[in-house]
């Protein structure tokens, strides 16, 4: 009876450990982990570990209560449990995660799997002689030439982790780096999730322990970048990252209820409409809210909720070349950060126009009457009065719409995306100039 209870008691606690997925730069250090890259098995070791794992208050404290943690990737598959046996406050208001982490048999599903392997399958896999050559950009001729003098087997250990690849998307990558592999006798292509760290330091110690671990002989060759791409890596560098109107990028704004983003987003949408040249989807706040996210609150997780799906849309269009156009409020920084990085996930551009129209102005437009209702007390949670903005440190553009007229905003805007290349030279007249600063 006791072994019956004491099995019940362990498929009590699996049932009650919360899942969660992590951030793409996560759920690369999962993998790594999984991979066995710090030993066997791979720890979240916290603040000063070199992985971690940040997790909201409300799961971290379900983690610690169930003494675990199920991690699935952004398709819900399960991949890993981490055993939690502390936490440590840490992660811009989330809670670091302490625990050994034990892979489970669901696979990351990525381009190229095949080429994904442990550690230890490249030490003992290759011969000892054997040149480690780390890869997050493509190889230009310089670096192929002298790769080629060494005359020797060479290990192609690509980077491609979140954010790590310089100017290409991880399959892209991958690609341009076989198609370097052809040109050699006896060379080796193997990918490496590493995700890179926003502390520069941080990185380049990351990055060396990474390599180390593969490598299988001590001698390691860090390309030089210097000259010209040629030959087969230019034609897939040139495929995964197009330039120009041939580009996918989302302009996504951000500001208070009544600064005019929906009015300057749907201008703009109007203008590209007419004149041709971009495919171009508004995704509006409200209208998402309608269609996509009907059900949801507007308490702050529902809110960063809903601005993650406008995001996810936004870069599922801007991926195949299309131009989004979002005007949420979006409050918070970490979801337009979020935004941010689900575009440059996918190879796109990405630029943050804050409308920075004064509270004031935005509370004397009210046609809705949502701000008198909001003084009352009945409306909860709402921007600006009951619920902060957290005004954007990193837009691209800031323009205040109080004081001039859609059209000299649109104006403003539309020199500034012609600048960046995203939209072709007008024809003469159609720009009228408009006031706005440049966002740091």
């Amino acid at each position: 009876m006791g072994g019956v209870g004491a099995e019940s008691d362990r498929h009590a606690a699996a049932d009650s450990r919360p899942q969660f997925t992590p951030t793409a730069r996560e759920l690369d250090d999962v993998e790594l982990l999984r991979m066995g890259l710090f030993g066997s098995p791979g720890r979240f070791e916290g603040a000063d570990g070199p992985t971690r794992l940040c997790l909201p208050p409300d799961v971290a404290e379900s983690a610690r209560q169930a003494k675990g943690l199920e991690i699935t990737d952004a398709e819900g598959v399960p991949l890993a449990i981490v055993s939690v046996e502390g936490i440590c406050p840490t992660c811009e208001g989330h809670v670091g995660v302490i625990g050994p982490v034990r892979p489970l048999r669901g696979n990351s599903r990525r381009a190229f799997d095949r080429l994904y392997v442990s550690p230890s399958a490249s030490r003992t896999g290759l011969p000892d002689e054997t040149v480690t050559v780390p890869v997050d950009g493509p190889l230009t001729e310089d670096d192929l030439v002298a790769i080629r003098s060494l005359n020797r087997p060479v290990l192609f250990l690509v980077l491609a982790g979140f954010e790590t690849p310089k100017g290409m998307s991880a399959p892209g990558l991958i690609r341009a780096t076989l198609a370097a592999a052809d040109q050699f006798k006896d060379a080796t292509v193997i990918a490496v999730p590493l995700a890179s760290r926003p502390n520069v330091r941080s990185d380049d110690t990351f990055r060396k322990q990474v390599v180390d671990a593969y490598a299988p002989g001590p001698d390691v060759w860090w390309p030089t970048g210097r000259g010209a791409v040629g030959g087969g890596v230019a034609r897939v560098v040139e495929s995964d990252r197009p330039s120009g109107l041939d580009r996918g990028v989302v302009i996504f704004f951000t500001g208070l209820s009544g600064s005019g983003k929906s009015t300057l987003a749907q201008a703009l949408c109007n203008r590209l409409i007419e004149t041709g040249g971009r495919s171009v989807t508004l995704l509006d706040g409200d209208r998402v809210r309608r269609n996509v996210s009907r059900g949801l609150t507007f308490s702050r997780k529902d809110r960063e909720l809903n601005i993650e799906r406008i995001a996810w849309i936004a870069a599922e269009v801007a991926r195949h070349g299309g131009m989004a156009v979002c005007a949420p409020i979006a409050p918070f920084d970490r979801t337009r950060k979020t935004a941010r990085a689900m575009a440059a996930e996918v190879g796109a551009d990405f630029a943050l126009i804050h409308v920075a129209t004064p509270l004031e102005v935005c509370e004397a437009r009210d046609r809705k009457g949502l701000y008198q209702r909001a003084r009352r007390g009945e409306v909860a949670d709402f921007t600006g009065i009951s619920s902060p903005y957290e005004v954007p440190a990193d837009a691209d553009l800031v323009i205040d719409t109080s004081g001039q007229s859609v059209d000299d905003a649109l104006g403003t805007l539309t020199a500034f995306l012609v600048d960046r290349g995203w939209l072709p030279q007008p024809v003469a007249g159609q720009i009228n100039p408009g006031h706005a600063r440049r966002g740091t």
